[in-house]
């Protein structure tokens, strides 16, 4: 058979937004043919991430991943996007690293012979992070240190501080696709990024304080409310934002915790000490990683009580977002603590969205799952816990809900 009839598509397009879908599709084959489709792609670490999974071409010689079940491989059945969310790190305990978004995420896909092996099709997947039009505005505003992304078209919009990981510097991919679909977002580094402390004895919340006042500043941000978006240990800064902080309106925390974690948190003449860990909680694997989940005490016992953010003097809508499997902590545990102080101060304003087998970075749609990593406050590599496919479905399910969140409660 001729190898110039077969096609691999990529449909609308090769370009698209990295949150979103794509169809891949393979035509020409022989009947019934066996093929193999591979993914590949290299982060700006240069760390290979790849996938693949073994197909078989209908009586009309095409493959339609949306339609047809993978036979074997990274996953099987029918996976829409199986060949982006199974793409897993060739070097152990890597995170998909994006340092900047103005360059999109390439995707390599290739079609194989099931019998030769011989690369049958390729085409690349551009994922990109920016729509048209968009503005990035790297900031160096007094202290403050990250990258503000404004939307095209007329404004203003509504205004969101995105917060990343301890020790993750800035990370640019979700603030820009948040940006996308109608937010001012300003993704605000804390620790380790120009010239911020790379090992910071303290944190002081004036700084975030100061962030907040320079996005409501900005003629593009409608007010009066700001949102935050926070993941991991910056869940806690999130909250004591929202309990400290005027101006809060609506609050995203996932994978959280509701005390002060790492090192104390300052702000005027309040400090708050971080919750000390129980080091004889933590549990080494089989592969022999640091599994710390139940690392950290229950903040609510008497002698842990100064780390607790006080999170009733909060005014705004809370967004708990949590994974059962999380195993850098017990963040259902703590969600449910924080909802719990909630309601004993008579306050309403809160959700808790739980996911069962998905692990700690829920990222967004289509992110590689990590299922282990490098940690900046233990300083070695820990479980994350999860599954893929759950943590795909959940990251998928959790965008939805981040953006319907802030447009109830900012956008009025």
């Amino acid at each position: 058979m001729s190898y110039s009839q077969i096609r691999l598509k990529i449909l609308p397009s090769v370009r698209c937004l990295f949150d979103k879908m794509v169809q891949v599709k393979v035509e020409g084959l022989a009947p019934h043919k066996q093929v193999q489709l591979r993914s590949k792609l290299v982060d700006d670490r240069g760390v290979i991430f790849k996938a693949s999974a073994l197909y078989k071409a209908d009586e009309t010689g095409q493959v339609d991943v949306y339609r047809a079940p993978s036979l074997g491989g990274s996953y099987t059945g029918v996976e829409p996007m199986g060949l982006f969310w199974a793409l897993a790190p060739e070097t152990p305990h890597s995170k998909l690293l994006k340092k900047n978004v103005l360059s999109p995420t390439l995707v390599e896909l290739e079609a194989l012979s099931g019998e030769t092996g011989e690369v049958l099709a390729s085409e690349t997947n551009e994922r990109h992070y920016m729509t048209e039009g968009m503005k990035r505005i790297p900031v160096q505003e007094g202290r403050i240190r990250g990258v503000l992304f404004v939307p095209p078209g007329k404004g203003p919009f509504p205004g969101v501080v995105d917060l990343y990981t301890f020790g993750g510097r800035l990370t640019e991919p979700r603030a820009s696709l948040l940006a996308n679909k109608g937010f001012v977002v300003l993704a605000l580094a804390y620790t380790d990024y120009q010239d911020l402390p790379k090992n910071p004895k303290k944190l002081d919340l004036e700084y975030f304080e100061e962030a907040v006042s320079y996005l409501r500043r900005q003629p593009e941000v409608k007010g009066p409310g700001i949102g935050i978006i926070a993941i991991s240990h910056s869940g806690g800064l999130a909250l004591s934002m929202s309990s400290f902080l005027s101006g809060i309106s609506a609050t995203v925390c996932i994978n959280g915790c509701n005390a002060n974690t790492v090192i104390p948190l300052h702000y005027k003449d309040i400090v708050i000490p971080p919750l000390p860990p129980i080091m004889k909680n933590i549990k080494i694997t089989e592969s022999g990683l640091a599994d710390i989940r139940d690392a950290l005490p229950d903040p609510s016992l008497e002698k842990n009580r100064a780390s607790l953010i006080p999170i009733e003097r909060a005014s705004c809508q809370f967004l708990f977002a949590v994974s059962e499997d999380d195993h850098n902590w017990n963040s259902v545990f703590f969600a449910k603590q924080a909802a719990a102080t909630l309601r004993n101060h008579g306050k309403e304003s809160f959700k808790v969205v739980t996911y069962p087998k998905a692990g700690h970075f829920l990222e967004v749609p289509h992110m590689p799952y990590c299922s282990s990593g490098f940690h900046g406050a233990v300083g070695s590599d820990v479980v994350f816990g999860g599954e893929p496919k759950a943590h795909s479905e959940a990251q998928l399910d959790l965008w939805e809900k981040v953006q319907e969140f802030f447009k109830s409660y900012l956008d009025n």
